[in-house]
């Protein structure tokens, strides 16, 4: 067995950080999505909500284009950078301001 190397490591650990966003923004759009049902068709929540999934459906494709990245084209700056998962982040902020907003 080969010991998997730091370089390695902090990839797949990139990748589980991914992942755990990813799943939490979509947790994040149903909720919205849930929220917005009876709105009126043309509500800005509605529209809001249609942007955040637009940069939702390119931050997957991107983030998708990551994880099959071969580990040679990873650079140190991607590695160490939070580059992606701080978009997430700001998507997932994004989304809980929406729904907080349409709950009320």
């Amino acid at each position: 067995m080969q010991l998997i190397t730091t370089k390695e490591q902090l990839v797949e650990q990139h990748i589980r950080e991914y992942d755990a966003r990813q799943k939490h923004v979509d947790e994040l759009i149903a909720q919205a999505k849930e929220a917005a049902r009876d709105l009126a068709k043309d509500h800005t929540a509605k529209t809001e909500l249609a942007q955040i999934q637009g940069q939702h459906a390119e931050l997957l494709q991107q983030t998708e284009e990551l994880k099959r990245m071969p580990l040679e084209h990873w650079r140190e700056e991607m590695i160490q950078s939070a580059g992606p998962m701080a978009i997430w982040d700001m998507l997932a902020q994004q989304l809980e301001d929406l729904v907080e907003r349409m709950e009320r």
